[in-house]
């Protein structure tokens, strides 16, 4: 590569520059550490919730399995909410990496501030057009596969335990699915979109993490065509 080309695509920091980066790295990593917090804000309603729910159900042997089944609304909105506060933290985390990866680092290796072609572009346009690195699928998927996934678990063996153990033993399969019924919806319905609720979620985590997996082989973060 010609000089008059590298000069085109690197910018020479001047140490005033250099000081302003750093203090720029320094204010991503603190919103980052925020909508962090935010994050296992989320996660902690979530297990609250499912907490009450199991206190609830479990409270007698009489005691009803709805509130297990009805705290799945719940989870499912702290879900959503989760993904996209993730959207948002994923944004300050990708500008944290990429500083991490394409200035300091370069910076400890070898003394060449300027290493990678085009960092400084990418990262001024992330700042001129701020944008979502991940897709809330993505987002999704991640939040399922770190955490929601061991909830989502947790709320299905409970109330596939209540119903088999409560309000006595349960002789047959019959039994069981007579007592998941709600109301007019038969227990077969109730446990089919049980069922369904759990193999999307697991889905979901697994598509996420071949999504995750797929970019890492292909080395798209370390050649700098992403963010995310």
């Amino acid at each position: 590569m010609s000089p008059d080309t590298d000069s085109k695509q690197r910018k020479d920091l001047s140490a005033a520059e250099i000081g302003a980066l750093a203090h720029l790295y320094r204010a991503e990593v603190y919103r980052s550490t925020i909508w962090r917090t935010r994050l296992d804000t989320t996660t902690n309603w979530a297990v609250v919730t499912l907490g009450i729910a199991l206190s609830i159900t479990f409270a007698a042997p009489s005691a009803s399995a709805l509130p297990l089944v009805l705290v799945g609304v719940l989870l499912l909105f702290f879900l959503m909410v989760e993904a996209r506060r993730y959207r948002f933290f994923n944004v300050w985390r990708a500008r944290c990496r990429w500083m991490e990866t394409h200035f300091y680092a370069p910076m400890l290796d070898d003394g060449d501030l300027h290493l990678e072609e085009n960092w400084q572009k990418t990262l001024a346009e992330d700042y001129w057009r701020p944008k979502y690195h991940v897709s809330l699928m993505v987002s999704v998927g991640r939040r399922v596969r770190s955490t929601y996934l061991w909830i989502l678990l947790i709320q299905a063996l409970a109330y596939m335990g209540k119903l088999i153990v409560h309000p006595e033993p349960a002789l047959s399969v019959a039994e069981v699915f007579e007592r998941a019924a709600v109301g007019p919806v038969s227990g077969s319905v109730v446990v089919a979109l049980g069922t369904l609720y759990i193999f999307l979620s697991v889905a979901i985590a697994l598509w996420s993490y071949v999504h995750d997996r797929g970019r890492a082989l292909r080395g798209e973060r370390s050649r700098g065509s992403s963010m995310g």
